[in-house]
């Protein structure tokens, strides 16, 4: 494997790699979150256990977990944004989309996934699925300006 699954543009051995071994810890929430992405990608599940801190790991399903990466087709890691989770927070928060397809249905899982510091090392401790916000529809009145600029009203311009 050359390019990293969690699509920073390095190469595997230089990025997440080295994180999902233990050779080094990740220094931010978000290379936590990456590592995390490409131990899916890569069927680490003993690294996707041990990355979680130890107050939220019940109930979590070994065997379950690796069926379902090693079955799904990982499309991509898309990072949204990042609250604190730099080297010197305790606490941080990461925003993303995992794009896989699982019996051959494309998802997107889009969560913001929240971070904590136990003696030093970034384990994640919670997430909360995105859902997409509504769609807002304004009303407009036949005889309002219209909303194109054009400054004729609507029902003689975009409104026909």
């Amino acid at each position: 494997m050359n390019s990293c699954p969690c699509g920073s543009g390095k190469a595997y051995g230089d990025c997440c790699e080295p994180i999902i071994s233990g050779a080094q810890l990740a220094q931010t929430a978000e290379q936590l979150m990456r590592a995390r992405y490409s131990a899916h990608v890569v069927a680490q599940m003993d690294f996707i256990f041990e990355s979680v801190h130890p107050d939220h790991r019940k109930g979590y399903d070994h065997k379950g977990t690796k069926e379902w990466a090693e079955n799904s087709e990982w499309l991509g890691l898309e990072i949204i944004g990042a609250q604190e989770g730099g080297p010197e927070d305790e606490t941080g928060q990461v925003e993303f989309i995992a794009h896989y397809r699982d019996g051959g249905v494309t998802h997107d899982h889009h969560e913001c996934a929240l971070f904590k510091r136990k003696d030093g090392v970034w384990l994640f401790t919670d997430g909360a699925r995105v859902r997409p916000k509504p769609l807002i529809v304004e009303k407009i009145g036949r005889n309002d300006p219209c909303k194109c600029g054009s400054g004729i009203k609507y029902k003689k311009c975009c409104g026909k």
